[in-house]
Parts: C-alpha cells; sequence; structure tokens
C-alpha cells in the first residue's frame, strides 16, 4: 500500500475521533466530577460500547494469538473467557459498590470507605502501576503492528495517537472516552467481523485443520506446538482466567463506567452486554494463532495472526488501519483518563482540580511513549518479555489483594485483617516457592515473575497456576482470620 496513503487514512481515523470527542465534550459543562466520572449520564447500550472498546485495544490482535501460539485449546479458552469475567464481576459487585459509595469514582475510594486511607492509597499504586504497563504496552502494539503492515516506523504512530488521544481526553475527560467509544466499538465490531469473512469464510476446511496441526517445525518438544487439538495446558488457561480477571478488577476505567451508569440495571446490562461481545472476538483471535502455527513457526508469535493475512489486498490492508487505530484509541483514551482517576482520588485524596488533571493526562504520554520504544534502563531492558513480566508482577498484586477488598461485601473484614491478608498473599507465593521452587532460580521469583522465570511454564503455557492460587487463597483466610482476631474499633 501506497505510504502517503497509509497516513492519510491513521491522520484521517484519529480526526474522526477527535472531532467525536470534541462535539461531545461541549454537550457537558466539565467540572472536576463529570471530568473522571460523568455520573449517572449513560444508559446500557452506551455502558456495555464503552466496556467494550476501553477493554479491547491492539493487544487483542496480538495477546491471544501469541499465548494460542504455545499454548493450545486451554491457554486460548482461558485467555476469552478471562476478557469476560471481569465484566460479569463487575455486573454482580458493581452495584453493591456504587450502592455503598453513590459519590465514589475509582474502586480505591470504596476501599477508603471500608478500610481506611493506607489501604485506598496501596490499592492506587497497584492500579496505576497495571494501567501504565497496559498503556505503553498499547503504544508498544501499535508501533509494531503498523510497521508490520504497511512499513510506518514505530515510533510515528505512537506519536501521532499519543498526541490526539491526550488532547481530547485532556479536554473532554471521561465524557469525550465515551463518545468515542460508542464510535470505536461499532468499528471494531464491524471490521473484525468483516475482515475474519473474507479473509477465512471461504476456506474453513483448511482454517480448522491448520488450527487442530501442531507446528512442523520441530521446536521443543516440551512445548504444545499451538494446536487446537493440545489439551495439556489447562492449568496454565486457569492461571490465565484467575490473574487477569484478579488484574481487570483494578483497571479504573471500568470502575469509572460504573458511575458513569443511569443506574444499577443499566450497569449490569450493560457489563453483560460487554462479556457477550469480547468473548467471541478473543476466542477466534486466539484461534488464529494456533493457525499460524499449525502452518509452520513464524518468527515473532506475537504477531502470528499477521502472518495469515501477508500479501493480502490494498484494501484488506486499509481496512486493518482503520481497525487498529480504533483499538490502540479505544484503550489508550480510558487509560489515560482512568489514570488520572486514580492520582486524583486516591493518591492525591481529590486535591487535584481539573487544570492538573489535564496536565497529568498530557504529560504521561512522553513516557509511555520512551518506555515504549524499548529502553535499557538501570539495566533493565524494555522488551516484549520484560513488558509481559511487568503485567504478570501487577497480575501478582491484584491476585494477593483482590479477595481482601471482595470480603468486604461480607461486612466483617477490618482494615488491619485486610492488610494483613495482602501480606499474606504475597508471602504465601513465596512459600510456594519454597515447596516447589522455580527451576534454576530461588523461591520468591514467582513474586517477581509467576512462571518463575521460565517461559514456557511449567503448566505447559506461558503462566503457572499455583502462584496465582497460593495469593488468593493466603489472602482471603489471613484476612478472615486477621479480621476476627483485630476487629476495627467501634467509634
Amino acid at each position: 500500500m501506497d505510504t502517503l496513503f497509509s497516513y492519510a487514512l491513521l491522520l484521517g481515523t484519529l480526526g474522526i475521533f477527535a472531532y467525536v470527542a470534541y462535539k461531545a465534550a461541549t454537550d457537558y459543562e466539565i467540572d472536576d466530577d463529570t471530568y473522571l466520572s460523568a455520573r449517572g449520564t449513560q444508559g446500557w447500550q452506551r455502558i456495555g460500547l464503552s466496556l467494550f472498546a476501553s477493554g479491547m485495544g491492539v493487544w487483542v490482535l496480538l495477546g491471544p494469538s501469541e499465548v494460542a501460539y504455545y499454548g493450545g485449546f486451554w491457554d486460548v479458552m482461558g485467555y476469552a473467557v478471562s476478557s469476560s469475567t471481569p465484566f460479569l464481576l463487575l455486573a454482580y459487585v458493581g452495584p453493591k459498590i456504587r450502592d455503598s459509595l453513590p459519590d465514589g469514582v475509582t474502586l480505591a475510594d470504596y476501599v477508603r470507605l471500608r478500610l481506611g486511607r493506607r489501604m485506598q492509597i496501596y490499592v492506587g499504586l497497584i492500579s496505576i502501576l497495571y494501567m501504565f504497563t497496559f498503556l505503553f504496552a498499547e503504544f508498544t502494539a501499535i508501533g509494531k503492528v503498523m510497521d508490520e503492515l504497511v512499513g510506518i516506523k514505530p515510533l510515528i504512530p505512537m506519536i501521532l495517537v499519543g498526541v490526539v488521544t491526550a488532547a481530547y481526553t485532556a479536554y473532554g475527560g471521561l465524557p469525550a472516552s465515551l463518545a468515542t467509544d460508542r464510535v470505536q466499538a461499532l468499528a471494531i465490531a464491524l471490521l473484525v467481523t468483516t475482515l475474519l469473512l473474507f479473509l477465512f469464510g471461504a476456506d474453513m476446511g483448511q482454517l480448522i485443520d491448520d488450527a487442530k496441526a501442531y507446528n512442523p517445525d520441530g521446536f521443543d518438544a516440551t512445548w504444545s506446538h499451538g494446536s487446537m487439538s493440545y489439551m495439556g495446558s489447562l492449568k496454565s488457561g486457569l492461571a490465565l482466567v484467575v490473574a487477569i480477571t484478579a488484574a481487570e478488577m483494578f483497571s479504573q476505567g471500568n470502575w469509572q463506567r460504573a458511575y458513569a451508569s443511569e443506574d444499577d440495571e443499566a450497569l449490569q446490562r450493560g457489563a453483560l452486554l460487554a462479556a457477550v461481545m469480547v468473548f467471541p472476538l478473543v476466542f477466534v483471535m486466539g484461534i488464529l494463532g494456533t493457525v499460524a502455527a499449525g502452518q509452520g513457526g513464524v518468527s515473532d508469535p506475537s504477531i502470528a495472526f499477521f502472518y495469515l493475512v501477508d500479501g493480502t489486498s490494498s484494501l484488506i490492508v486499509a481496512a486493518f488501519i482503520v481497525l487498529v487505530v480504533s483499538l490502540v484509541c479505544s484503550s489508550t483514551d480510558t487509560l489515560q483518563n482512568a489514570i488520572v482517576a486514580s492520582v486524583s482520588r486516591d493518591i492525591t485524596d481529590g486535591r487535584m482540580s481539573i487544570v492538573y488533571s489535564r496536565i497529568v493526562t498530557v504529560a504521561m504520554i512522553p513516557l509511555a511513549i520512551y518506555l515504549a520504544t524499548g529502553p535499557t534502563i538501570l539495566g533493565f531492558q524494555f522488551n516484549a518479555w520484560s513488558v509481559f513480566g511487568i503485567f504478570l508482577f501487577a497480575d501478582m498484586l491484584a491476585a494477593a489483594t483482590v479477595a481482601p477488598i471482595l470480603l468486604t461485601l461480607w461486612g466483617g473484614v477490618s482494615s488491619r485483617g485486610a492488610l494483613l491478608g495482602c501480606l499474606a498473599g504475597l508471602a504465601s507465593v513465596a512459600v510456594y516457592g519454597m515447596i516447589e521452587p522455580p527451576a534454576d532460580s530461588q523461591f520468591y521469583m514467582y513474586l517477581i515473575h509467576p512462571t518463575g522465570g521460565a517461559i514456557p511454564a511449567s503448566d505447559g503455557g506461558l503462566t503457572n497456576l499455583w502462584p496465582f492460587v497460593s495469593a488468593i487463597i493466603g489472602s482471603a483466610t489471613v484476612t478472615v482470620a486477621g479480621s476476627y482476631a483485630l476487629p476495627d474499633e467501634v467509634e
């Protein structure tokens, strides 16, 4: 495809989103609360589309197919289920938290109500770590995909996406993000369905055969070779469900949308709509990773899907450009506003005005883009595996924290019991490492990298189930016991 036309399509798509966001922002009087919550303004269809779009990202074209390339059927299923379960949990838990704290914005707002200021800061920091890692990973992905599709140098789309999304998010806050989400959700659903039908619908038999085939290139026999026939990665698939569900509880974009819902029914129905939309998309993208494996090894499994569309027509490439821009904008604008919400509400205790919120929105982009270029800082290289490791580390912190927070709905949890539970969750992972030491590494490695530092993990996929289970069981047990032993003082 002509490079000039690719630039025009990239800029044109970004321009449409910027215009939609600007028009939406002019419909509101943007005060501090509206900027962060758009409180009570969205019906269930809008909430569903927004949750779907904000939960998507360029990762959906890379992550599921890469995991499937290595892990086979259960990793595919685990990834798809784990993409839906956060919305199902939000549909159940969200109304309870809204009712407990009607004027909240983030999950940590509720944590403060039940567990105090120190736990609010802790949960806020976990959330920011997770979301910022997600943000610069999305910039990494858009650079890699645009380079693969049309040969544009990775830094250029990173900068363009960063500038445009930061501009309209800083100006319009959450109302702007919600408006673009609706357009992006419809574009993503339409483009993905059309492209998949056009590319693969005519030869489904061969597609199924390739998905069931094992990689013929003679990779290490401990790998599953990316076949949908491989059933040995059940524990790895379950680990994905546990890790991603726990981590997504700390994605504040979901909680902002919980408060943006008109009422509890709108939140529940919208969350269920998002769950129904996201599952088949992630599952199909995972299957295509096993198709790429069945057709032969690829040099970069993270872009396995794009090996399948290599050499297609310019029209298809043009549609992919619109798709990837829609995907990256739908996630990055959500993450920018959600990070600002956590900084404002959880770290500065609500003392950050809308002016400073806009400054933070813009200021985070240069750092995110810099990290997306893969620098080495103090000996730590930000490459694909290191970013995956940061995600897993954040997932582990989330897994050790999610049970104490959810147990507050029981009503008997004390602030000291919950804090001890979070610490015990992390300690339980270290204890598991002593019982089942990681290969060629120290017992604490599961805390830093839940695969134990080994790729693949011992469970036959990219993740290891038992460190996450240890974190959840240990934190839940100590939270309950500690709450009985150290109840909060009644004022």
